[in-house]
């Protein structure tokens, strides 16, 4: 299959509207796992990804401490040269390998960006990383500077053909920008988790910076099946049952949000989990959505999603059901007025994403 593609930026690499996250690739027995997850069945899903046109997958070294590279590099062993994917992967999470539930700590040191890269190269069997990203702001006290210039030292070496950054705010990529392009910002940006929508979605879309939105889906919340039953269900090890957006009373409103889109889903002929990755897609300034899958069966519930165009009255009746559910914050629509949540309004939390949260909230997420 031939799915659209859209320039990331002006970093010369030309991307499907939608690409493989391998997050749930990692499996579990550490801190943001999402529970077991076999490794035939990964490279069986990401194949059947590849086969169905999507031409980038998204991993990190944290994922799994280091074994979602693993297995996608296992996968790349059997993939023709001519076929093969780009691969984007990030560093700045390190682990403790003696603890491996303790949360990673964000270390962004010149020295330890290089380890990580070269420990990342081997671990994928690549030569070169396409997109290499920072996962989150530095906590050792490094300026960012510092950082992005070993950023840059690693582009000119030719160990990574471009260079961008996950969960930064305007400050830091300004200041990244000052030093050398940013090629790509990774926000976490969903019907639920719109936040990036009012800022750092405008100002990549007004310095030629690509976007590739993660989590689309809300973890799987916006996807047809998914009920507040499955919440119970998941693996003691799986981040998700502690995380806000999974528990009372925001998962009932994320839950009738997600039926909002049923009609939209009929109307084109697609799941609900492709018309919320649509709509993220609907934004001018974003290039592609990471989409994860742990089956080929998961793979072929959002794929549609790349060629889905929703029309203004879509995208006017996607934002009343936001309003009227009140489930998630941020603006409603991808070419309206920015829309300011109110004084003291719930704010939407993706946890190992969230720079502000605390030690203890840090184990719901790791994107």
């Amino acid at each position: 299959m031939t799915l659209p593609t859209r320039p990331l930026g002006n970093s010369g690499l030309n991307i499907t509207r939608v690409g493989f996250g391998s997050w749930a690739v990692g499996g579990g027995g550490w801190s943001f796992g999402w529970g077991p997850q076999d490794d035939s069945e990964s490279i069986a899903t990401m194949r059947h990804a590849l086969d169905l046109g999507i031409n980038w997958i998204d991993t990190a070294a944290v994922y799994g401490l280091g074994h979602s590279e693993e297995v996608v590099g296992r996968m790349l062993r059997d993939v023709p040269q001519s076929q093969r994917p780009l691969i984007f992967t990030k560093c700045g999470l390190v682990w403790d390998a003696q603890n491996p539930m303790t949360p990673p700590r964000r270390d962004l040191t010149p020295a330890s960006i290089r380890r990580e890269c070269e420990a990342s190269l081997r671990r994928l069997g690549v030569e070169h990383i396409d997109l290499y990203q920072f996962h989150w702001p530095d906590e050792m006290g490094t300026p960012v500077e510092d950082s992005w210039d070993a950023m840059t030292r690693l582009v000119e070496e030719g160990k990574i053909r471009a260079a961008g950054v996950s969960n930064f705010d305007i400050d830091l990529l300004e200041r990244c920008e000052a030093i050398r392009h940013v090629d790509s910002l990774q926000p976490p940006f969903s019907l639920i988790n719109r936040n990036a929508g009012d800022k750092e979605i405008r100002w990549c879309d007004s310095h030629d910076t690509g976007v590739i939105c993660y989590s689309p889906m809300q973890s799987g919340l916006l996807t047809d099946g998914f009920t507040a039953e499955r919440v119970a269900a998941l693996a003691d090890d799986d981040w998700r049952r502690h995380a806000p957006e999974f528990q009372q009373p925001r998962l009932r409103r994320n839950l009738a949000l997600r039926d909002a889109l049923r009609a939209v889903a009929q109307r084109h002929h697609v799941f609900i989990s492709s018309v919320a990755i649509a709509w993220t897609l609907a934004w001018p300034a974003v290039t592609g959505a990471i989409v994860g899958a742990r089956s080929p069966k998961q793979v072929d519930g959002w794929i549609g999603a790349a060629a889905v165009k929703l029309t203004e009255n879509d995208l006017n009746e996607i934002t009343l059901a936001i309003r009227r559910t009140r489930a998630g914050v941020g603006p409603t629509h991808p070419r309206k007025g920015r829309e300011r949540p109110k004084q003291g309004a719930e704010r939407s939390r993706t946890l190992i994403d969230q720079p502000d949260a605390s030690r203890a909230e840090s184990r719901e997420r790791t994107r």
